[in-house]
């Protein structure tokens, strides 16, 4: 990579920082001046969150959420990531809606009488399958997980507090906006896993317009 790079760029083999030996530093001053076929070497040697330092791939990622990515979406989401997820929407009843969808209106043409109860059955399935999932993801994120004991006098101070110290209960409405905006910040920060980072922050076409102009000015100058 160091070879190629200084072929590329004319860069010295002591040049500072290193491509190899101080990737996050190096990417902080060039990302947007580097080839686009060099990229995928540095997801070898860096992480998301060591990336997360660098402002221009915390600014590809800010704007990939604007742009309403279904992995980051709510349904998505919450099935990738159920340990996040505090609301009381059962897992799998989307999921369950789409069988049953398909076999009423898709399926051989949506004819009753050939469909008879297929729809039920798919959804029922489909339902299960996905709460099984979820509840397989939830046992393994728990168990990697300390539960804090309770605060006995925090709870006795909480119900002398009277009135004045009661807190409405969130909607699941509420719940559901709270646990959107900690994905696309858990995402932002390279938190999340079982996302492809790689095609958010190499991907040059998520950065603003100024940024675009000042990259190809670099290479007019060069």
């Amino acid at each position: 990579m160091l070879r190629l790079l200084s072929s590329t760029f004319g860069l010295p083999t002591d040049y500072t920082p290193s491509p190899k030996g101080e990737p996050i530093a190096f990417l902080q001053t060039h990302l947007s001046q580097l080839p686009p076929h060099l990229l995928p070497a540095y997801s070898l040697i860096t992480t998301p969150k060591e990336r997360t330092a660098i402002p221009l791939v915390r600014n590809r990622r800010l704007q990939y959420t604007k742009t309403a990515p279904q992995a980051l979406g709510f349904v998505r989401a919450r099935n990738t990531w159920p340990h996040l997820w505090e609301g009381r929407l059962q897992p799998g009843l989307e999921e369950r809606k789409e069988e049953q969808s398909w076999a009423d209106k898709d399926f051989m043409d949506g004819r009753k009488a050939n469909v008879g109860k297929l729809g039920r059955l798919l959804a029922d399935y489909e339902e299960e399958r996905e709460n099984e999932r979820v509840r397989a993801v939830k046992r393994i994120k728990e168990s990697n997980e300390l539960v804090p004991e309770e605060d006995e006098e925090s709870d006795e101070e909480d119900e002398e507090g009277g009135e004045a110290g009661v807190q409405l209960p969130e909607t699941d409405a509420q719940k559901q906006a709270g646990f959107e905006w900690r994905i696309r910040e858990r995402f932002v920060y390279g938190l999340l896993d079982d996302i492809d980072y790689d095609a958010v922050d190499w991907d040059e076409s998520l950065d603003a317009d100024d940024e675009r102009e000042a990259q190809d000015r670099w290479f007019d100058d060069e």
